[in-house]
């Protein structure tokens, strides 16, 4: 999935820096808990769409609008993970900017 899909790097660039940061802001067990837990949602939910994908284009190698609906489907439950990690991500993060924000 690395290697052929592109949206599969960004979303592990993205976890790599949420990871850096966490690591820079010293963020709580519970906080590391919850951002492991989006990452798993995101990486799950973009394997399932590649795995979708690939045996839909080997079931229907020509186009077919019930083909074309399970992948958007697919790819949509992709876009819910990542918005919940967004989310999650601000709840986590943002009072620790806040924080360092307002220290003065």
């Amino acid at each position: 999935m690395l290697i052929t899909q592109h949206n599969a790097w960004v979303h592990a660039i993205v976890m790599l820096i949420a990871c850096a940061t966490g690591i820079a802001f010293r963020i709580s067990n519970m906080e590391w808990c919850c951002l492991v837990l989006c990452f798993m949602a995101v990486l799950t939910t973009e394997a399932l769409n590649t795995a979708l994908e690939l045996l839909t284009d080997l079931a229907s190698p020509e186009f077919h609008p019930l083909a074309g609906r399970a992948k958007d489907v697919a790819a949509g439950a992709v876009l819910i993970a990542a918005i919940g990690s967004v989310i999650v991500g601000g709840i986590v993060f943002v009072p620790h900017v806040w924080k360092l924000a307002t220290r003065n």
